[in-house]
């Protein structure tokens, strides 16, 4: 009786860690799709992208609001769960700081590029900045305090007032093409640098 009982807990999950695998897929595409076309590419693009058929996509995904939702949050945890890895691995703080940035400003030209779907009246919507400023501000604050106690950078800035400016930097990124965003967010992360 345990071994058929085990059976089947085993097979619920796989079929689990298989729906989380492509429900990460899913999101993967849609992301990419989004930053070349706009959240109102059609879905037949997102599913071409992922390989899947579209209803896979309306199972997990019912409306495009919640394929929106779920991009945002998607993004804001990788962002989020990159931080201390690169930190772990990166040669110095502040190199893990820029890497970490430079993922900051692809999440940013996904988020302006998702601005108009989260300017509608879906209440999921209004519950999103919270999120990204709740993942987002603890690791950038690691990072900075990091850089800060290695004494490669200057310690009189927090991580609000980095992203902030990071943020400003990125706006209009996508709408002009003679403007590099992340060049002068390159120069913002190369200025933290204690002189010297």
């Amino acid at each position: 009786m345990n071994d058929i009982g085990q059976g089947a807990g085993s097979a619920a999950g796989s079929k689990r860690k298989d729906a989380r695998r492509n429900r990460q897929t899913l999101l993967d595409a849609a992301a990419a799709v989004f930053v070349t076309s706009g959240v109102e590419a059609p879905v037949r693009d997102i599913a071409a992208k992922a390989d899947v058929g579209m209803g896979t996509i309306y199972r997990h995904f019912p409306t495009r609001a919640d394929l929106v939702i779920a991009v945002y949050r998607h993004q804001v945890d990788a962002c989020a769960e990159a931080g201390p890895a690169l930190l772990a691995t990166g040669p110095t703080p502040h190199a893990a700081l820029g890497r970490w940035i430079d993922l900051f400003v692809d999440f940013l030209v996904t988020k302006h590029g998702l601005a108009a779907a989260l300017q509608t009246d879906n209440a999921d919507f209004e519950t999103l900045h919270a999120y990204f400023l709740d993942r987002l501000l603890p690791v950038c604050t690691q990072l900075l305090d990091a850089a800060a106690a290695s004494g490669e950078i200057r310690s009189d800035l927090n991580a609000y007032q980095l992203m902030r400016g990071v943020g400003n930097l990125c706006i209009g990124a996508d709408s002009d093409p003679r403007y590099d965003a992340r060049r002068l967010v390159e120069l913002l992360i190369a200025g933290l640098r204690q002189p010297g």
